[in-house]
């Protein structure tokens, strides 16, 4: 490269995957000459690596960096680099990313902590990385980012102490995580299983680019083949959601380890990241939706993708269940599978009497069972591709797991050989995957480099199968109704609540307001029995106040009921005077459901569908989708809940309207794209589900809307 300085066009010219992930020359902005030193370890890591770009240390102290000529600042280098790792404290960052910005580096790592994680002040100094990058267009990994590696470059950018690893694992996985420790982690345990990467990043804080658009850019790489994502919270979920539809269009899996299960771990987030973690329960929504498959061990994560690769999103999402054929030398080792897929509600499938029929015809006898056990003599080449032949071409199963026993640690090439070349030379067939007994480190590398979906663990083989048919195919994106919110949000009154939802079309019971303070009288067209309830968006928990009365049957009790409610609320709700009452006729269905929407902070519009009645809250009976749904989807919530069983016609009772709650359930989702109005949160409780062809009945709802 010439010693002049670059024009900032040409570096603005090159993709944002070229100058972050594959940076033609680097600047290491207080890079220090003290090898113990963190500051010290990116231009080390960079020269064992052997990268083949112009790499310049900035020391504005030292002529020498490391026995390397040192500049005293971006500013006095011959170029523009084209990626700044920002190495020095928090503070002296900013003014760093300043100036290199001013110059036209388009790419700058921050890898200083103190930020939003650290409080008022931390929250300000991110505000002016913020306005830095908006300003100059400048973009941002990080803060709190230990930087990035692209294998095949030959790239270490990063001061993340794994990496003084030598002969880094080359291959077609990039990473992208929230825990810049954990992309070491990964490197080292990949490497002892034989999994290579294409790319490694530590996002850090997001204050710019997120773990969405960093994928997103990498995309259209052939070399890349799957992502795998380590996630603390669900931030900038819309680019990441974006990303997973255009990796789906593509045929490149995702699997995500995503923290956030116990409160625990939600609350580490929230320490390490400045970032409340979302919801589990709305962040499984969101990654199934997204087709990414989310895996609950540290062993799935590493091994999960193969088989993502052999099962396409579009496949797994028909069969969420799938059904699975266990083959085997070992009846204990194919238990262990059997068990933890059963723990995960997958049961592995009985074969067919025709299957039976088939594998006597090809020379392979086993007693009927739901594992099909070959004993000893499944050691044998001939014994198991036969078995695996027949079994992979049964149409009672979607997948087949090879369990391999004692001989895979002493004879691999013999154990493994029948399933990898059943896999490689049969890939028309159901995908095939192995669970390997022993420790047989030689077994499973002989998988991996097939390209077989191969675990060590029972628990990580389950986890794997049940992460790969939980993926529902990402559908494409609508975008949540515009409206600016500019006040306080406001609680509607549950007459309101039922005119907005009526304009999606969701149906109530016949209702009417009746002002209790004047001469109210009800309508001739509303027959008893009623209900009374206290209509007031200060209110909105009617129950609890004692402001609902049921059964009322005259006028009489009508106007009792009015002074009971009265009374009862003015005790509860202090300075409550009590203005008007809703009367709704009474309906009785075979069963009631809550039918719930919100704008999630995290992943924005979601619906859910949950048993109704008081116990909802304590069986987290539930169902959740991204919203808008389609009415498919919606079908399938009804299936997620079980208390939607007793509404199936359940032992010979009548049949609930489920098409009719499907629809309920589409229009409540609709409210994300309502015009004129910001819908934060919706609930219809309950929903009474009447008898088939009858239809479904809200008798209550709450809405809150921007202001």
């Amino acid at each position: 490269m010439e010693n002049s300085i670059m024009p900032q066009g040409e570096s603005q010219r090159r993709s944002l995957a070229d100058v972050l992930l594959a940076p033609r020359s680097v600047a290491l902005v207080g890079a220090s000459d003290d090898p113990s030193k963190t500051a010290a370890r990116p231009l080390r890591f960079i020269r064992q690596a052997g990268f083949d770009g112009d790499v310049y240390p900035i020391n504005p102290n030292r002529d020498t960096v490391l026995g390397e000529q040192a500049w005293p600042s971006v500013r006095a280098l011959p170029v523009v680099p084209e990626h700044a790792f920002i190495l020095t404290p928090t503070d002296a960052a900013i003014d760093a990313l300043q100036e290199c910005a001013e110059l036209g580096v388009p790419v700058a790592t921050i890898l200083a902590a103190g930020f939003s994680e650290s409080g008022p002040e931390g929250e300000a100094r991110e505000e002016r990385v913020r306005k830095i990058v908006q300003r100059t267009g400048i973009r941002v990994l990080g803060p709190s980012g230990l930087g990035m590696v692209n294998v095949r470059r030959k790239l270490a950018l990063t001061a993340n102490a794994a990496f003084a690893e030598p002969d880094l694992p080359v291959g077609g996985i990039f990473v992208a995580s929230h825990s810049g420790s954990m992309i070491g982690a990964l490197v080292s345990r990949g490497k002892e299983r034989g999994v290579g990467f294409a790319g490694l990043v530590s996002v850090g804080n997001e204050v710019d680019l997120s773990v969405g658009e960093i994928c997103a850019a990498t995309l259209d790489d052939p070399q890349v083949t799957g992502y795998m994502l380590f996630l603390e919270t669900l931030r900038h979920s819309d680019k990441l959601r974006q990303f997973a539809v255009q990796a789906a269009q593509k045929g490149k899996p995702v699997v995500a380890y995503k923290l956030g299960r116990s409160s625990a771990a939600a609350e580490l987030a929230v320490s390490h990241t400045g970032a409340l973690a979302g919801e589990d329960d709305v962040a499984d929504a969101f990654l199934r939706d997204c087709g990414i498959a989310r895996v609950e061990t540290l062993d799935a994560f590493l091994e999960c993708l193969p088989l993502l690769a052999c099962v396409p999103v579009a496949q797994a999402a028909t069969a969420s269940k799938p059904r699975v054929a266990v083959v085997t030398t070992t009846g204990g080792g194919a238990a262990m599978v059997v068990d933890q897929l059963g723990v995960r509600n997958i049961e592995v499938q009985h074969p067919s009497a025709q299957t039976y029929e088939r594998l006597a015809a090809a020379g392979v006898k086993v007693n009927s069972g739901r594992i099909v056990d070959l004993t000893l003599a499944g050691t044998r080449y001939d014994v198991m591709s036969a078995a695996l032949g027949v079994l992979r071409s049964a149409p009672e199963f979607d997948l087949v797991v090879a369990v391999a026993g004692s001989s895979a640690r002493f004879s691999p090439e013999l154990a493994v050989r029948p399933i990898i070349d059943s896999a490689t030379q049969s890939p028309a067939l159901l995908p095939l995957a192995a669970f390997v007994v022993p420790d047989a480190p030689e077994a499973l590398r002989r998988l991996t480099a097939s390209g077989v979906p191969c675990f060590r663990t029972p628990e990580s083989c389950a986890d794997s199968i049940a992460s790969a048919y939980a993926r529902r195919s990402p559908l494409a994106i609508v975008e949540p109704a515009a409206v600016e919110a500019g006040g306080a949000p406001i609680l509607l009154d549950e007459l309101a609540a039922y005119e907005l939802l009526a304009k999606v079309g969701v149906v109530h019971a016949p209702a009417v307001a009746i002002d209790v303070t004047g001469d109210g009288s009800l309508p001739d067209n509303l027959p008893y029995p009623l209900a009374v309830k206290v209509l007031s968006a200060d209110v909105p928990h009617k129950t609890d106040v004692g402001g609902v009365e049921l059964g009322i049957r005259d006028a009489g009790q009508l106007d009792a009921a009015i002074e009971k409610i009265r009374a009862n609320v003015a005790r509860n709700v202090e300075g409550f005077e009590l203005q008007r009452v809703l009367v709704q006729q009474m309906t009785r269905g075979l069963g009631e459901v809550l039918i719930g929407y919100r704008r999630d902070a995290q992943v924005g519009p979601i619906v859910m569908l949950a048993s109704g009645g008081i116990f909802t809250e304590i069986y987290r009976d539930r169902a959740l989708r991204l919203a808008p749904v389609t009415r498919e989807a919606a079908l399938e919530m009804i299936s997620e809940v079980k208390a939607m069983r007793a509404l199936d016609g359940y032992r010979g009772k009548a049949r609930g309207d489920l098409e009719a709650l499907a629809d309920a359930i589409v229009a409540v989702s609709k409210l994300a794209t309502l015009p004129g109005a910001l819908v934060l949160e919706a609930e219809v409780n309950p929903v009474m589900v009447l008898e088939e062809g009858q239809g479904v009945l809200a008798v209550d709802a709450l809405v809150k809307i921007g202001g």
